[in-house]
C-alpha cells in the first residue's frame, strides 16, 4: 500500500466552509469545461469525491482524495507545515511513496530531500509548474514527476488581464478611497489611463501567454510577443502579432509587458536594472510566472523612480512572503498572494487531474503523456517538450526550459 503525502495551504482564517451551508460559497456550481483551447481534454478520472466549486486546495479540502485513497487501503497525510527539518513535511517524507503539492504552496523537493526519501516514486504538482522539484535529482533517483497540464492556464491568463486593467485604470487606489470614506476624484484619475491603443507584449507565448494575447486583442491594443518558438503564421495574422527575437528587443516598444515564461537559468533575473531602463518610462509590468524572473530590488527602484508606472503579480520569493518583504511597501503595486491559478474553478480541474494521475499510477497504467515531466529516468511528455538537455549534462539531465 502507498503513503501519499499532500502539502496544501492553510484553511481560511475564519474556518473551512461548513458543509451544506447555503452561504458557504458565492455560487452554487461551475460551468462545465470539457476541453482546452488546444483540444486537450480536461481531466477524466473514473470518479470524484468532491463537489466542484468547493475549496479543495486547502488542508481540509484534501484535494478530495481521502475517500478514494483510503477505500483502496492507502494512507493519506495532509499538512501545510513544510518549512525546516522539523516540519511535518520533512518527517513524513522519509517513508512517503508519493508527494502532492501545489505551486502556490510548494513542497520543495530538493536533491537532498529526494535522496533521503528512499520510498519516493512519484511527485505530483496539483496545477502546472514543477520547478519546485529538482528534476535532475528526480531523474537520478527514478522518481516520476507529473503535473496537471493546462488545468489552470486560463485561470492565470484571466488574472493577468485583471491586473493589467487594474494597474492602467488605477483601480486599486480608487477602491481604497471608497473604503476610506473619500470621494476625491482627481486623486483617482490622475494616474488612470485607457488601455485602448497601447502596445502590450508578452515574454513567452505558450498556453498562458497566448491566452493573454487572445483576451487582450478585443481591447484594440497592438500586440507583441517574444518566444523561443515562433507562433504559426496564421495565429500571428489572426491577432496582428509582432514577433521579437528577445525580450530586450521587445520591451522598448511596449506600454504593458506581461511575463509568462518559466524560471530557468536564461530567465532568472532577466528583468534587471538594465532591461527595466530600456523600457518606456511609465511601462506597466505584470508577472504571474515566477518572482525570480525579475530582480526584486530593481523592480522596487524602478517604481520609486517612476520608470515603471506599476507592477503587479502574484509570485514572490520566498513564498510565503514574510511580513517585511520589500514588495509589500513599494509604490504603485497590485500584488496578490500566489492565487492566480487557484480559483475554485481551477481547483476542481487540478484536483480531478491529480486523482486521474494517482488512479493511473496506482493501477500501473500509463499516466497521460501531457501530464508527464519526468518518467523512466528521463524527461517525458510535456517535460521532454519543455526542457532542453544541457550539452554537458551527464545521462541526459535537464537544463534550461524551452517553453
Amino acid at each position: 500500500m502507498a503513503k501519499v503525502l499532500c502539502v496544501l495551504y492553510d484553511d481560511p482564517t475564519d474556518g473551512y466552509p461548513a458543509a451544506g451551508s447555503p452561504t458557504a460559497y458565492a455560487r452554487d456550481g461551475l460551468p462545465r469545461i470539457d476541453s482546452y483551447p488546444d483540444g486537450q481534454t480536461a481531466p477524466t478520472p473514473r470518479a470524484i469525491d468532491f463537489t466542484p466549486g468547493h475549496l479543495l486546495g486547502s488542508v481540509s479540502g484534501e484535494l478530495g482524495l481521502r475517500a478514494f485513497l483510503e477505500s483502496r487501503g492507502h494512507t493519506l497525510v495532509v499538512t501545510s507545515d513544510k518549512e525546516g527539518p522539523d516540519s511535518v513535511f520533512d518527517r513524513e517524507l522519509a517513508d512517503a511513496d508519493v508527494v502532492v503539492s501545489q505551486p502556490f504552496w510548494p513542497a520543495y523537493l530538493t536533491a537532498e530531500r529526494i535522496a533521503g526519501a528512499k520510498n519516493l516514486k512519484l511527485a505530483v504538482t496539483a496545477g502546472i509548474g514543477s520547478d519546485h522539484v529538482d528534476l535532475d535529482a528526480a531523474i537520478a533517483h527514478g522518481v516520476t514527476v507529473a503535473e496537471v497540464t493546462y488545468s489552470n492556464s486560463i485561470s492565470v491568463a484571466e488574472h493577468v488581464v485583471m491586473m493589467t486593467l487594474s494597474l492602467v485604470r488605477n483601480y486599486l487606489p480608487a477602491h481604497q478611497l471608497v473604503l476610506d470614506g473619500g470621494w476625491h476624484i482627481a486623486d483617482c484619475v490622475s494616474r488612470s489611463y485607457d488601455l485602448e491603443g497601447m502596445h502590450v507584449g508578452t515574454v513567452a507565448a505558450g498556453r498562458i501567454g497566448l491566452a493573454v494575447l487572445r483576451r487582450l486583442a478585443p481591447f484594440d491594443v497592438a500586440l507583441h510577443y517574444t518566444d523561443r518558438h515562433r507562433l504559426p503564421a496564421d495565429v500571428e495574422s489572426e491577432l496582428g502579432l509582432v514577433f521579437h527575437e528577445s525580450a530586450a528587443d521587445m520591451v522598448p516598444h511596449c506600454d504593458v509587458v506581461t511575463i509568462n515564461a518559466p524560471l530557468h537559468p536564461e530567465t532568472e533575473h532577466l528583468f534587471d536594472d538594465k532591461l527595466l531602463a530600456a523600457m518606456k518610462r511609465g511601462t506597466y509590468l505584470i508577472n504571474t510566472a515566477r518572482a525570480r524572473i525579475v530582480d526584486q530590488d530593481a523592480v522596487r527602484r524602478a517604481l520609486e523612480s517612476g520608470q515603471l508606472a506599476g507592477y503587479a503579480g502574484d509570485v514572490w520569493y520566498p513564498q510565503p512572503a514574510p511580513a517585511d518583504h520589500p514588495w509589500r511597501g513599494m509604490p504603485h503595486h497590485g500584488m496578490t498572494p500566489h492565487i492566480s491559478g487557484s480559483s475554485l474553478s481551477a481547483q476542481a480541474r487540478y484536483a480531478a487531474g491529480t486523482r486521474e494521475i494517482l488512479e493511473s499510477w496506482l493501477d500501473g497504467t500509463p499516466v497521460r503523456e501531457e501530464y508527464l515531466i519526468v518518467d523512466g529516468g528521463g524527461l517525458a511528455g510535456t517535460g521532454a517538450r519543455s526542457y532542453a538537455v544541457r550539452a554537458d549534462a551527464p545521462d541526459g539531465l535537464p537544463g534550461t526550459a524551452r517553453l
